[in-house]
């Protein structure tokens, strides 16, 4: 029995189309946004809470924590919100559930002068500066863990956590599927392309997320009972060994198509022909998709053997359906960067094309 969570970063601008970010102010608007919202209570069940208590609703504020000589948390640097979603054992209970929160999220945004955009990299800043610079202890946490080795970069990009997991798998059958999802990534993160701004510009491709996350961060995180190698990262509870989290697609704006992306996932893991495996990411085939997704024939034939794989996996279970339009990403390659590179090339507003990038609520 399959497991599916999904957990999407949400940018917001101001009524001058600004992006909310990075000050004590954002972070107190993001504050008033978070408390009103729903509390449900039975949440804390399924989700993780933390130590600090940031994360008790389904939606929490996104950034950077900054802490003390003495290692108390001083501090969030927020970058956004984000929603997750509790686990379904369904695809479609895990979308529908997303919607909800998104929308709930909608409405207290907008109390606040806030509107969401779908961005998957900063469009305007390239970096990202610690202010105040990191202290002793912050540096040995620099020195200790590789994650806080990226924050930096973390807080330039928004992206999703799709998450699988199933009844029954071990460690070693996890760190494997987590290896194969690694390997096969170049070719399957096109269909969630959204980022084709970079440094106030258009971007020379439909990726820049991609492009320049891919070699410093993960594409995929396996939660394990015991250390281990990549991608291999200790649970933090027993609830959490055997989850894989696929890290590398862009944000979607169509939610349908996280439903498409998770229903891949769960076709590659039952797989048994695709063979490559990797501990982490090929940077030079990342950012080659990253550039001309499946315009390039060998991404293009890439993905169209690890859908074929996926569909044949799934071929008796009712979510085979759900890889339909995935299909037709890849022989009419048009993704929400290409709509967004062709909205641009109308209006010449970076601003408007990022505040019309999710559908009008219904």
């Amino acid at each position: 029995m399959f497991h599916f969570g999904i957990e999407h970063e949400v940018a917001f601008v101001d009524q001058s189309n600004v992006l909310v970010a990075w000050t004590e102010a954002s972070y107190t608007i993001f504050q008033r946004i978070i408390a009103a919202l729903p509390l449900y209570p039975d949440d804390a069940e399924v989700l993780h809470i933390g130590d600090a208590g940031v994360r008790v609703k389904r939606w929490y504020i996104e950034g950077l924590e900054r802490f003390d000589e003495e290692g108390r948390m001083r501090a969030v640097v927020p970058k956004g919100i984000e929603i997750r979603t509790t686990p379904s054992l369904t695809i479609a209970g895990a979308v529908d559930e997303l919607r909800t929160s998104f929308a709930h999220l909608r409405d207290a945004a907008a109390a606040e002068g806030l509107h969401p955009v779908l961005i998957s990299f900063n469009p305007t800043a390239t970096i990202f500066r610690y202010d105040p610079p990191l202290n002793a202890f912050e540096q040995r946490l620099h020195q200790a863990d590789p994650d806080y080795q990226t924050e930096a970069l973390a807080m330039l990009t928004y992206g999703p956590d799709l998450n699988i997991s199933m009844d029954g798998m071990d460690d070693a059958e996890a760190l494997d599927i987590g290896r194969k999802l690694t390997a096969y990534s170049p070719y399957i993160v096109p269909f969630s392309f959204s980022s084709p701004f970079y440094d106030g510009h258009m971007w020379d491709g439909l990726s820049a997320r991609t492009f320049y996350r891919t070699g410093q961060r993960p594409a995929a995180y396996v939660f394990v009972a015991t250390a281990s190698d990549p991608p291999g990262r200790l649970a933090r509870n027993q609830r959490e060994v055997g989850r894989i989290e696929f890290k590398a697609f862009d944000s979607c704006a169509d939610f349908g198509l996280y439903g498409a992306l998770l229903a891949l996932l769960k076709g590659i893991a039952l797989d048994r022909t695709l063979m490559d495996r990797a501990e982490v990411p090929d940077t030079a085939k990342h950012q080659q998709a990253a550039r001309s997704g499946f315009a390039d024939a060998v991404i293009a034939n890439g993905a169209r053997q690890v859908l074929a794989a996926a569909t044949q996996s799934l071929a008796d279970d009712a979510e085979v359906t759900l890889l339909i339009p995935l299909a037709t990403m890849i022989e009419q390659p048009i993704t929400l960067a290409h709509t967004l590179i062709a909205a641009y090339a109308q209006t010449g507003s970076r601003e408007t094309v990022l505040r019309n990038s999710y559908p009008l609520p219904k």
